[in-house]
């Protein structure tokens, strides 16, 4: 499939086998003379032997560029070390910048791409579900600061993103649960017919092989044409794949995000404004009974870590969807179609909060 984006337009490679093919299908898009790998420790243990030797195999000078493992490494420290490594290696324009891992180092190194030089080529090669069904896909790149998630960054599109389905089998339960999420928001904003097979799985924490491929399949071409619509949030379209995001980014931002990865977090949010939209009747109640129950299936966290519902507030206002003093939330009609919202009511917002686990 391709994300269609005029002249940026990008192919979506989704298959099996593909992290040894990794310089024939870049070749197909861009001509580098120097290949730069970013990854993480867990992840160059079992793949870049494999992405590495593809391009070596073509005569295509290597360096491989390892950051710490977990959302700490979304850092402008981390940015720098990456950069300053890139310029060490002497990557020139002509490079690329391959992005081999979840979803902090297609983030990360996303956006040293997108200022190496004042811009270089990149693949994406997602090696976790997460990030093959959401962050590989649509160009936004960043790192966090301590005052809120991915307020810092750039949009920059791949030339290409490379979904080895393989690379899932290497993935912990937890890091697998954490991406089916994702695929809940899918269905969720676009997708009844996803959901749908969702909930007729008989074990969603341990998808079968079929299921799999759909749900990443569904998801890519989910996001594909919402970004296609709306690359850089100008319309408003591009805001629904943020169902889920404003108490999730919240959750992760107030609990240093260190506690819960970062679908677990969407997870909670997502039942958040799902009881949120019962409340103000855009939705039928089932719809919160339903998307939590999917969410409990796939062995996702439902409530809020204990933590001062001030210090959440605190993070929901540095949301990129704030405007002015008021919180946009994407809240659900039903189970495949959302809307936006800028005048849910405070007080609801803390209630459902407090009720879900957040403290004074």
């Amino acid at each position: 499939m391709t994300v269609s984006l005029a002249d940026r337009s990008y192919p979506i490679v989704i298959g099996t086998g593909l992290l040894a093919r990794a310089a024939d299908h870049t070749l197909e898009v861009c001509r580098p003379t120097h290949v730069a790998i970013v990854t993480q420790p867990p992840v160059a243990r079992h793949h870049v032997p494999a992405v590495a030797g593809s391009f070596r195999a073509k005569g295509i000078e290597t360096t491989l560029i390892e950051v710490p493992d977990g959302e700490a490494s979304k850092s402008f420290s981390t940015l720098q070390a990456v950069i300053d490594q890139m310029l060490a290696a002497r990557i020139p324009r002509q490079g690329c910048l391959v992005a081999l891992g979840g979803g902090v180092v297609g983030d990360l190194a996303g956006f040293a791409a997108a200022i190496h030089l004042r811009g270089i080529d990149f693949v994406q090669i997602p090696t976790s579900l997460l990030a093959m069904v959401d962050a590989s896909v649509g160009g936004k790149t960043g790192i966090n600061t301590p005052r809120g998630k991915n307020l810092v960054g750039a949009f920059w599109q791949p030339r290409l993103v490379l979904a080895d389905l393989d690379a899932l089998r290497t993935l912990p339960p937890r890091g697998r649960h954490a991406g089916m999420a994702e695929v809940i928001k899918h269905g969720v904003i676009a997708d009844p017919g996803l959901f749908d097979a969702l909930e007729a799985a008989p074990a969603l924490a341990e998808p079968a092989e079929d299921l799999l491929t759909l749900c990443v399949r569904r998801s890519c071409e989910i996001k594909a044409a919402v970004v296609a619509e709306d690359e850089r949030e100008t319309t408003g379209r591009r805001m629904i794949l943020n169902f889920g995001h404003t108490v999730g980014h919240a959750v992760e931002n107030a609990g240093g995000y260190h506690d819960l990865h970062h679908g677990e977090c969407v997870a909670i949010g997502m039942v958040v404004a799902a009881e949120m939209a019962a409340e103000l009747k855009t939705c039928p109640p089932e719809v919160p009974a339903r998307i939590e129950a999917l969410c409990r299936a796939a062995q996702l966290p439902v409530r809020i870590p204990a933590m001062p519902w001030p210090r959440l507030l605190e993070a929901m206002r540095l949301d990129k969807k704030v405007q002015g003093d008021h919180l946009r939330f994407v809240l659900p009609t039903r189970i495949g179609e959302v809307i936006i919202r800028g005048d849910v009511p405070l007080d609801l917002v803390e209630r459902v909060c407090r009720a879900r686990g957040a403290i004074s």
